[in-house]
């Protein structure tokens, strides 16, 4: 099965306005924060945007990926905050081993190639930005 389509989000106004959007068109998405936010927001703030953003849209369905950069103590910190989701770039092994700690915690480690993104830095209306990105991916339906 293919990967809902993934939206990097930067806040709190662009993660719900992300799940308006995915409520609206009722497609499942992938809200992943910037590369490596996790090295610089840190997991408490990503798990806080990620309840805040549902509260305000419970029934869009999404997946919540947190962007660890190459920092596998960050990954093992977010696993640890029982963030959902995350993203690492590492070497293999580092790679098996944080997955193995991850599914143990019920956490999933997503790979590394992700397709097509929509990044919502910079965009002036994020919903629009994310509707238009969502029909596209559904073939303009």
């Amino acid at each position: 099965m293919a990967a809902p389509p993934t939206i990097i989000v930067h806040d709190l106004a662009q993660t719900r306005a992300a799940l308006a959007a995915a409520e609206a068109a009722g497609m499942p998405v992938r809200l992943q924060s910037a590369p490596g936010a996790a090295a610089f927001a840190g997991a408490a703030w990503f798990a806080e945007l990620a309840a805040l953003a549902r509260a305000a849209h419970p029934r869009a369905e999404t997946e919540m990926v947190l962007d660890c950069g190459r920092e596998p103590g960050l990954a093992l910190a977010a696993i640890r905050e029982g963030i959902e989701a995350i993203r690492l770039i590492a070497r293999r092994d580092v790679r098996e081993k944080v997955a193995a700690i991850a599914a143990g915690r019920g956490c999933r480690l997503i790979e590394t190639r992700r397709g097509r993104a929509l990044d919502l830095l910079d965009v002036a209306n994020p919903e629009r930005a994310v509707a238009g990105f969502l029909r596209e991916r559904r073939g303009g339906a």
